[in-house]
């Protein structure tokens, strides 16, 4: 591997774990600058999110009601000129602030990134988690 591409491979190992971060932390600020403008997302069953503040905006909704919290392992990464993606194996549990179970979603997503101004950029996300049982938390005595 050369050092432009072990670079650009760290670099886009860091935005993984900077995504989980800010996200479970609500931060709008930071998901935005992980996104293209023109930002597509895919999931099962939905129609597609097309475009960054209509992402933002989704995720500002449900962070009203959930908390996020997500385990990323990325299996393969592999860089062009200014396109790259990233297959991540990926765990999200989504806990109601209020009553209700938390929900947990497991699978694969397979996302496209491309080069911004020498960073880079969630440009496509092709996600196809699947949603597991609840569990149950334990009652404490």
């Amino acid at each position: 591997m050369h050092d432009d591409e072990h670079a650009d491979h760290q670099a886009i190992s860091d935005l993984v774990t900077n995504w989980q971060s800010a996200a479970a932390a609500g931060d709008l600020a930071r998901l935005r600058d992980m996104l293209a403008e023109d930002v597509i997302f895919l999931t099962p069953g939905q129609a597609p999110l097309c475009g960054r503040q209509a992402f933002l905006d989704a995720f500002e909704e449900g962070l009203r009601h959930y908390r996020v919290e997500s385990h990323a392992e990325i299996r393969e990464i592999a860089v062009g000129a200014d396109l790259a993606y990233c297959w991540t194996h990926l765990s999200v549990t989504v806990t109601p602030h209020k009553q209700g179970l938390p929900v947990r979603r497991i699978g694969d997503t397979l996302t496209i990134l491309k080069r911004q101004q020498s960073r880079w950029a969630i440009a496509r996300d092709a996600n196809l988690l699947t949603s597991q049982p609840a569990v149950v938390p334990a009652e404490r005595n």
